[in-house]
C-alpha cells in the first residue's frame, strides 16, 4: 500500500514542480534582467519568485528525503526527465507538445523555460537517484507488540563509548569492609574477631595453656 501512495504522490508531485519552477524562474529572471537594464533594483520584487522557488524545493524534498517507497520520487523524476532526454530524439516536437502561453492569475506561465534550460532534467536525476536507496525498498520497522512471527529486529545503534563502565563483582560478598570503630554492644561477636574472647586452649603469658 505504501507504494501505491508514493506512486500517487510522484504523480501529482511532477507537474507542481515544473509549474512552480517555471513561475519562479520566469519572474526572477525577469526582475534582474530589468534592474541590468535600468541600473536601479528593488530587492522586494525577488521575494514572488522566491517563493515559487522555495514551494518547488519543499514539495522536492518531501518526496525525496522522507523515509517512503522510491517507487513515487522515480516515477516523478522519470516524468520531469523524459521531455528533455526527448528531445535528443525530436526536439522541435518535444517542445511544441509543452504547452505554450498559458496563464495563472493573470500571469505568464512559460512550461517551456525549465525544459529549454535543462533545470527539470537536472530535478528529474535527482528524484531518479532515490532507487538506489536500499534502506527505503525494506518495510517501515513495525511498532512495539505489532511484529509478526517471521519479523526481526536488529538492533543497530553504536554502544556509547562515554558510558560509565559496571563495576566488578565484589570478590568476597560476605566481608564486611575493615573498620577501626568499636563493635555495638548488641551485636554479637563472631569467630575471628579482634574483639572476641581468647579460644580456649590458647597460650597465657607464662607460656601455660589451659
Amino acid at each position: 500500500m505504501r507504494h501505491f501512495w508514493s506512486l500517487v504522490a510522484g504523480v501529482v508531485a511532477a507537474p507542481i514542480v515544473w509549474v512552480l519552477v517555471a513561475l519562479g524562474q520566469s519572474d526572477s529572471t525577469a526582475t534582474i534582467d530589468r534592474w541590468a537594464e535600468t541600473s536601479t533594483f528593488h530587492t522586494a520584487r525577488l521575494i514572488e519568485p522566491a517563493v515559487y522557488l522555495a514551494a518547488a524545493g519543499i514539495v522536492l524534498g518531501l518526496i525525496a528525503t522522507l523515509r517512503i517507497s522510491p517507487l513515487g520520487p522515480a516515477v516523478a523524476g522519470l516524468l520531469l526527465a523524459a521531455p528533455y532526454v526527448g528531445m535528443f530524439a525530436s526536439p522541435l516536437r518535444v517542445r511544441s507538445a509543452v504547452p505554450g502561453g498559458w496563464h495563472v492569475f493573470g500571469q505568464a506561465l512559460p512550461l517551456r523555460l525549465p525544459l529549454d534550460n535543462g533545470t527539470i532534467f537536472l530535478l528529474g536525476v535527482l528524484l531518479f537517484m532515490s532507487i538506489f536507496s536500499v534502506q527505503r525498498w525494506r518495510r517501515w520497522p513495525a511498532r512495539p507488540g505489532q511484529a509478526g512471527p517471521f519479523d526481526q529486529t536488529v538492533d543497530d545503534t553504536e554502544p556509547d563509548l562515554f558510558a560509565p563502565r559496571p563495576s566488578p563483582a565484589d570478590p568476597y560478598p560476605d566481608s564486611s569492609p575493615p573498620t577501626l570503630a568499636y563493635p555495638p554492644f548488641d551485636q554479637p561477636r563472631t569467630p575471628g574477631s579482634p574483639w572476641s574472647s581468647p579460644p580456649s586452649g590458647a597460650y597465657r603469658r607464662g607460656g601455660t595453656a589451659d
